[in-house]
């Protein structure tokens, strides 16, 4: 087994390749370590894959994994970690916004006793609407729900212990909770500020509407890590609370209704034909509940099944058309 692992997901970075492969190796040879590169081309459809093979000639330890399709960030990340032989993996953007200079400090951090060292794009060198505010958002809600506060979960530049992140299985955009899972089983896990760089080339492939798919994967990994053996308590908790409201709401207007229907109230509010004045008592109710909470439920039971399927047949959530290694 080799001491360190580096992998990076690639989509579309033609023009990146060739300065990540040289940084990378120029940082890495120095390091006095065995290491190995693995790049993952998640499906590009410009010449990345070209480019790469024409690195693996040039540059040694490089691991190149072809995938048939576009299979997310998420899955590419996977492969790469999974393929990979190191002791210590660590993970980075392709786009060279991330900065392999900072290796060597992440490695050290994790020589002080870490599990985790996750990277802090201090000065973020991003647009604020569409970039900088989501990622505060999305940081906020993660640490507030799983207990893990560090600042920036969306930094792909982390470095992680393979008996940790060997554990992981990710789905969705699943790669940026790793630190969470890594605390729930007891790792230890730190944070370092990172150089970020503005984007050289191409366009982001990340934008606002990615906050929303964050979100739900972040109720995903608070029902696994918290409920997952007892769902029954989040579920029966919550069944209840609604129960309650529904019944609180039954009687208020059953006694309206009969009180109505009696002539014991005289308030303009009640009366017989109540249901039909003022149905928001029962659409409310029955909208929240039919809609939803049933779709969160079904989309928790849905996650389950689908780790159940691909866990169950040990059936990975990308398909590798092709593996290139380059001579050592």
């Amino acid at each position: 087994m080799l001491d360190l692992s580096v992998t990076a997901p690639i989509h579309n970075e033609e023009e990146s390749i060739p300065f990540l492969c040289e940084k990378l190796h120029n940082v890495l040879s120095k390091l006095g370590k065995s290491y190995e590169i693995v790049l993952v081309d998640d499906g590009s459809t410009d010449k990345s894959w070209e480019i790469l093979l024409e690195q693996a000639k040039k540059y040694p330890c490089l691991k190149l994994i072809k995938f048939r399709r576009n299979f997310g960030q998420t899955a590419a990340m996977s492969a790469g970690i999974k393929e990979s032989v190191g002791n210590i993996v660590v993970t980075l953007d392709a786009d060279l916004q991330n900065d392999p200079e900072d290796i060597p400090a992440m490695l050290a951090k994790l020589d002080e006793g870490f599990d985790v060292v996750c990277g802090w794009r201090k000065d973020r060198k991003d647009t604020f609407v569409n970039r900088k505010l989501p990622s505060m958002i999305a940081n906020r809600l993660i640490a507030k729900m799983t207990g893990v506060h560090i600042h920036d979960n969306g930094c792909s530049l982390k470095a992680y212990r393979r008996e940790v992140i060997g554990q992981v299985n990710l789905y969705g955009e699943m790669h940026r909770f790793i630190p969470a899972h890594a605390h729930w089983v007891g790792g230890k896990v730190t944070e370092m500020p990172v150089r970020h760089h503005a984007r050289q080339f191409g366009k982001t492939k990340y934008g606002i509407s990615r906050t929303l798919r964050v979100v739900l994967d972040l109720l995903t990994v608070k029902f696994l890590l918290t409920y997952s053996t007892r769902p029954i308590q989040v579920f029966g908790k919550i069944g209840l609370q609604f129960g309650a409201v529904a019944a609180i709401l039954l009687a208020i207007v059953g006694i309206e209704a009969l009180g109505g229907a009696c002539g014991l109230f005289t308030a303009p509010w009640f009366g017989e034909d109540l249901l039909v004045k003022r149905p928001f008592w029962i659409i409310t109710p029955l909208m929240f509940l039919g809609f939803c909470l049933q779709f969160i439920v079904l989309g928790l039971l849905a996650e389950l099944t689908t780790r159940t399927y691909h866990e169950s047949q040990n059936k990975p959530i990308y398909n590798i058309k092709e593996v290139v290694v380059s001579e050592k």
